[in-house]
């Protein structure tokens, strides 16, 4: 087990997908992120059925910034209670590894 995650949320539009991601990698909160989409997502929200469609958000950083992305990330989402989820990076390259906590090390 590594000490870095990857950590997903959704937003309705591209554009709400790239401010959220840029505005983490900016603060160096994450190294980086992808932006897949749109994506259909199949849900129950609220005691309701729905299906929509979404740009989903990935993101690297550790687990010892994942607090402050956390919050970052809640602070600045569109929706009042999106799906953001963290899961654990059991094996990766080193060299890659390396990057993610280089680039969100406090300096």
């Amino acid at each position: 087990m590594t000490d870095c995650v990857q950590v997903s949320t959704a937003t309705a539009t591209r554009d709400e997908a790239v401010a959220l991601a840029g505005g983490a990698v900016k603060e160096r909160l994450a190294a980086g992120a992808q932006i897949v989409g749109p994506v259909v997502s199949v849900f129950w929200h609220l005691g309701e059925y729905g299906t929509g469609e979404e740009w989903q958000l990935l993101l690297k950083t550790t687990t010892e910034r994942y607090a402050e992305l956390e919050q970052h990330l809640l602070e600045r989402h569109p929706w009042d209670n999106p799906e953001l989820c963290a899961v654990p990076i059991v094996e990766g390259a080193e060299r890659c590894l390396d990057w993610i906590r280089e680039s969100v090390a406090r300096s």
